[in-house]
């Protein structure tokens, strides 16, 4: 009877584990849901032209999870892709993209809204939150009040995206912390644009141009919610390395990233001294080990 009583016991128990499973699928992966990280595929630009599919396996072998396209255009889609095509090459390899940087140089002469539209298009398809703005005209950031209307374009395309379920976000290079009185350019725009409007902070350019990062957490918090990791050469600042062999301190940006507002992480590299798929191995582990 005890033993009768012991095999119930172990039965049900068993039962109710495996319906935690069921309801809680997720439960044993919060940890590595931690390490999820991402890499923008223009570190990658030289490797295209050999094959896109070579590329997006060896992104996916590197232990990234997402993916942060750029080049997209109406025409030659993502690579010679299309839209439908490269979402088919991502779900093979297990990967996603959140984001991705669209040209908008074209948008800002013309305000050709037909431009957004196609972007719109395969943001949708590839299931992307964001639009990201991935540098504009340099002379924007002369004077504060071309920062301001350039601010209140942007304003008016991130309530177009809102419209279709996706959200605008600026990323930054080094001109926009050109100083305009008593704040940056860059300052200025983040006062200038709607709140729904996110950025990603490249903290290469960041620190290259020689700002506070964590200032810049405390006074926008929840602004930063994509960053591009991008580390710099310890001996010619202009060269970029893998992450944690440059002089840049990530670790204690990471631990302000609730402040951040930080979503997504994503490795950007633009030189290597060694083979590219070797380099983003590298800094995919080492990110990993600081997230």
């Amino acid at each position: 009877m005890k033993a009768s009583n012991n095999r119930r016991v172990f039965i049900r128990q068993v039962g109710l584990a495996a319906a935690s499973v069921l309801v809680l699928p997720n439960l044993g992966c919060l940890v590595d849901d931690k390490k999820r990280i991402g890499i923008q595929l223009y570190s990658l630009r030289d490797e295209f032209p050999k094959g896109v599919e070579n590329v997006i396996a060896e992104v996916s072998k590197a232990g990234y999870s997402w993916v942060e396209v750029y080049g997209y255009s109406a025409k030659d889609g993502f690579w010679g892709l299309t839209a439908p095509q490269f979402k088919q090459l991502l779900d093979k390899y297990s990967l996603t993209s959140p984001s991705g940087h669209y040209n908008f140089h074209d948008w800002e002469k013309t305000g050709d809204e037909s431009i957004i539209d196609d972007y719109i298009k395969a943001a949708k398809v590839l299931k992307q939150t964001y639009i990201v703005v991935p540098g504009i005209n340099p002379q924007i950031f002369n004077t504060t009040e071309s920062v301001k209307a350039f601010a209140k374009k942007l304003n008016k395309v991130s309530e177009k995206l809102e419209k279709e379920g996706l959200k605008l976000a600026y990323h930054n290079h080094d001109f926009e912390f050109k100083q305009l009185g008593d704040k940056t350019a860059y300052q200025i725009l983040v006062e200038n644009t709607h709140p729904n409007i996110e950025f990603e902070l490249d903290l290469y350019w960041a620190v290259r141009a020689k700002q506070d990062v964590l200032k810049l957490f405390k006074t926008y918090k929840g602004r930063f919610t994509l960053w591009h990791v991008k580390d710099m050469d310890k001996i010619n600042p202009k060269k970029n390395t893998e992450v944690g062999s440059g002089s840049i301190n990530f670790e204690s940006f990471v631990k302000e990233a609730k402040l951040s507002g930080l979503k997504y992480p994503f490795v950007e590299q633009e030189n290597f001294d060694i083979n590219p798929f070797e380099s983003i191995k590298i800094s995919a582990k080492r990110l990993q080990n600081i997230i």
